[in-house]
């Protein structure tokens, strides 16, 4: 890689880290190759990026964004793993991947622009997804309404059916 493919390298990887919010840095040493295409094809599929790049053009890369605060994790073979939206589905195929093959292994992730460590990348893999966690959003705002509703209607209910039981 001659000095203008390594400029173009670091400006590339330095726009798309300036849009991550959050991004997984993963020890990918011992990987065999069919293992490392079917993780590709598993980030792919929920529409995320796994990315392998000298580490010293990351850290290039990384000046004045917010991965620059992992910069202490890019050593040894690393890996970077992002999606632009849904973290939780990411976090949810990497742990899956790491249960599976070992030579997987977790080395630091950046969350909502906060360096978080290894162990609770499993409590955000179990995470329900951002649609499920949205519902119940909207199902608790909304209960206090619907109960409110039933409420006020109970009245008008009930002498609706007093009056018909008079009829009768």
């Amino acid at each position: 890689m001659n000095r203008t493919e390594k400029h173009q390298t670091v400006g590339a990887l330095n726009e798309q880290f300036r849009a991550l919010n959050s991004l997984f840095l993963i020890n990918y040493n011992g990987l065999k190759v069919v293992d490392a295409t079917e993780l590709r094809r598993k980030i792919r599929a929920i529409d995320g990026r796994y990315l392998v790049v000298k580490n010293t053009l990351a850290l290039r890369a990384a000046r004045d964004t917010r991965v620059e605060q992992l910069g202490s994790y890019f050593q040894g073979p690393t890996a970077i793993a992002y999606h632009p939206k849904d973290v939780v589905a990411l976090a949810k195929v990497l742990t899956e991947a790491a249960k599976n093959i070992p030579a997987v292994q977790f080395k630091a992730a950046l969350i909502e622009g906060k360096v978080v460590p290894v162990s609770e990348i499993q409590a955000i893999a179990a995470l329900p997804a951002r649609e499920v966690l949205l519902g119940r959003l909207v199902m608790l705002l909304r209960s206090p309404l619907a109960r409110l509703a039933g409420t006020l209607q109970a009245p008008v209910r009930n002498l609706a059916l007093v009056l018909k039981q008079i009829r009768k």
